[in-house]
């Protein structure tokens, strides 16, 4: 996949299809390759995806934090002159995407959502992985998971490197803190874009009862549970998540 990056300005993103956009925001830990199922499936059912590279570890510490990504992504929307973008976002990403949908709701026609933070806090702050510790990261790495064997080696080696980078190391403990900051739970009740919320029955990371609240909290939502699915279903179940999600776009004619 990162042979087909686009560089244009600040922005590094990749774009296949032509329609309307689907704006994916990975996570903390996720590569664009967690949505390889999303970019294949959509193009092919008239959907432009768009992965930009959000700029994790190369923002000042200062501005590293949950509202900083959330005006990039309007920057980008605005440079790529995108109208009524859907935003997709897993992790760290949905809470992005949660808080751009708040802060520029005229620019996002539809939001989903997976195994998201922006409620429940706890998994991204305790126990981060230690440095140069390779069976610790190992495990917190399968524990993401229902089914272990998704995390292959290369997603074990890639967080393993993540972590052992000092740098990279403090700026995704500032994102971990910035995200616990931002608890959305007061916003939501105000956010009336139609959102889809899709999560796994066997998520660790943000359990299930934290969908149940997103689902309470927003006005304009609807819930779709994934079987024998942890933490990221659009890796573990990308069929029965992209049917789900084009299921529900196809409902509300989006």
């Amino acid at each position: 996949m990162k042979d087909h990056l686009k560089q244009e300005g600040k922005f590094t993103y990749l774009e296949k299809g032509e329609g309307t956009p689907i704006v994916i925001l990975h996570g903390l830990m996720g590569g664009l390759s967690n949505f390889d199922g999303v970019v294949d499936y959509f193009p092919r059912n008239g959907y432009k995806v768009v992965i930009p590279e959000l700029p994790l570890y190369s923002m000042s510490l200062l501005k590293t934090s949950v509202g900083t990504f959330a005006k990039y992504i309007k920057e980008f929307i605005d440079f790529k002159d995108y109208k009524n973008v859907i935003l997709l976002g897993n992790s760290l990403g949905g809470h992005i995407a949660l808080l751009a949908t708040k802060m520029y709701p005229e620019s996002i026609g539809a939001l989903i959502i997976t195994g998201s933070s922006g409620l429940y806090e706890n998994a991204m702050g305790e126990s981060y992985p230690r440095r140069g510790d390779y069976e610790f990261i190992k495990k917190k790495a399968e524990a993401v998971f229902y089914d272990p064997a998704i995390a292959t080696k290369e997603i074990v080696d890639e967080v393993y490197h993540t972590v052992s980078d000092r740098n990279k190391l403090v700026k995704t403990l500032a994102i971990a803190k910035s995200a616990i900051r931002h608890n959305m739970a007061k916003d939501l009740p105000k956010m009336e874009t139609p959102t889809c919320i899709i999560w796994g029955k066997n998520d660790n990371v943000t359990p299930p009862e934290v969908a149940e609240d997103f689902n309470e909290l927003l006005p304009d939502a609807d819930l779709f549970w994934i079987d024998k699915c942890g933490h990221a279903a659009m890796m573990e179940h990308p069929e029965e998540f992209n049917e789900v999600l084009h299921a529900w776009l196809k409902d509300r004619a989006i």
